[in-house]
């Protein structure tokens, strides 16, 4: 019988996670003083090391240094100040209010850490996405494993020395490798996990949580549909469209997958992307030093297949030497090739509808999408819209930007996802919220007990009612 793990080093990973176990069990972090420390300590080992972060990003994904703090740096820093600023609060033991059947009661709820906690990262956003959940994990008193991805390894490694030169051993540690390491972290037997990437490999994820009873957070992706309706702001729809798609060169799971537009604007909307894409991007994206690359290979061999002859809008130029491709549109419908998955890279379909129930319906044939975005002026688009299609979240009038503060939960539904994080709901994720009645001795109500007679059954349904 093979053994799949031969080449694991099984016996550090065990180490590690025992490690974790037993700083839960000394309970090492549950004064929310200690826990902001080191929030504290992690912001200045990352102002500290932001160069050393940029410089791999850039390695990995030729992400600009601007993009690199906007899109990931910066993100962080603000989640750690948010929780920072409210991590007291959250922690207080909470009141509730007792029923009058249980008079006399106190009733409150515990926030408690789960305990020990695998995050699981993916490269499209190898520093957020990594350190973020960690930081609402740390913030809610829990231990961390973290698994990043190996496709990108440069900035796996920085965020490996960060959390060295920040945590101590056992609050948070690092298991680098490729899918058999996550493989076999899946099966140890953790308190909680938190995944972000795929939906096929976020059904493996849940598949084995459920073994051992693991609550689980997925975030995944899926369709994200663009509505442009025929009363919208035309440039700039086409301005935000182009920022929110082509963003770390459309590797982002809440971009824009496909721009659903009426046809009646159909023609103007293509020309302003178009005029967009140069304004954003220059006349050869690809020549842009400041334009992110394809992850690997296989990811710029999948985004060209999409791009042919008879569908090609603008753009598609692309140089495998880089791994760039341009920002691309094509024409297309809902039987394409290019609309079955998530698209995941810089080729933006355009489809056109003729109304917008019509437009709603074919939406909701879909599995329902991370994200939604509406660009229109009326009022009646916007809340029928909202209303009737099924999504994680999204915005009005522009794109991802709802992904971008600490006050909006962010998450996914069904195919897209299950759970939120971001401020005080990713604190709430990694909590466990113990719920207490603590009843007074001086007095006790005799109807609860038998044997049950007519009066005390007539006052019981006087309380529960």
């Amino acid at each position: 019988m093979v053994n799949e793990f031969e080449n694991v080093d099984t016996l550090s990973i065990l180490e590690k996670l025992n490690r974790a176990k037993e700083y839960q069990k000394n309970k090492m972090l549950f004064d929310w003083k200690k826990r902001k420390e080191i929030l504290k300590k992690l912001y200045d080992n990352i102002i500290k090391m932001q160069d050393e972060i940029f410089e791999a990003l850039k390695k990995d994904l030729n992400k600009s240094e601007v993009e690199s703090y906007m899109s990931e740096v910066g993100l962080v820093l603000n989640e750690i100040t948010f929780m920072i600023k409210h991590l007291k609060k959250f922690t207080k033991t909470k009141k509730v209010r007792t029923s009058l059947s249980q008079f006399h009661a106190r009733s409150y709820q515990i926030p408690c850490p789960y305990g020990v906690v695998l995050v699981i990262s993916p490269w499209n956003y190898p520093f957020m996405l990594a350190i973020e959940p960690i930081v609402d994990a740390v913030a809610s008193g829990n231990s961390v494993i973290l698994k990043p991805s190996e496709f990108s390894p440069n900035t796996s490694q920085v965020v490996e020395e960060l959390i060295n030169i920040t945590f101590p051993q056992g609050l948070v540690e690092v298991v680098q490798g490729e899918k058999e390491e996550a493989t076999f972290l899946l099966d140890q037997d953790f308190d909680y996990i938190f995944f972000t990437g795929s939906t096929r490999v976020g059904k493996i994820v849940m598949q084995k949580a459920a073994e051992n009873f693991t609550p689980v957070t997925l975030e995944l992706g899926g369709k994200c549909p663009c509505i442009v309706d025929k009363n919208a702001d035309i440039d700039l729809s086409a301005r935000r469209i182009v920022f929110g798609k082509f963003l770390n060169c459309g590797q982002t799971c809440v971009a824009p997958d496909y721009v659903y537009c009426h046809k009646d604007i159909k023609t103007k909307l293509i020309d302003a992307i178009e005029r967009e894409i140069v304004l954003q991007y220059g006349i050869s994206p690809i020549e842009n030093e400041n334009y992110p690359k394809l992850i690997n290979l296989k990811q710029f061999n999948v985004m060209c297949s999409f791009i042919t002859k008879d569908n090609l809008i603008f753009g598609g130029k692309n140089n495998v030497d880089n791994l760039k491709i341009e920002p691309t549109l094509v024409s297309s419908t809902f039987e394409d090739e290019v609309m079955q998955d998530e698209i995941f890279g810089p080729i933006l379909p355009i489809v056109e509808y003729e109304n917008l129930d019509e437009a709603i319906d074919n939406i909701r044939n879909y599995p329902k999408p991370l994200a939604l975005y509406i660009f229109s002026k009326s009022k009646d688009v916007q809340n029928k819209i909202l209303k009737y299609c099924d999504f994680g979240g999204g915005c009005v009038n522009d794109t991802i930007i709802h992904i971008a503060g600490s006050e909006l939960g962010f998450g996914g539904l069904k195919e897209s996802g299950m759970g939120a994080y971001h401020g005080k709901v990713g604190f709430d994720t990694f909590t466990h919220y113990k719920s207490i009645v603590d009843k007074k001795c001086w007095i006790d109500l005799p109807m609860r007990y038998q044997p049950y007679t007519k009066l005390k059954y007539k006052i019981i349904r006087k309380f529960l009612k």
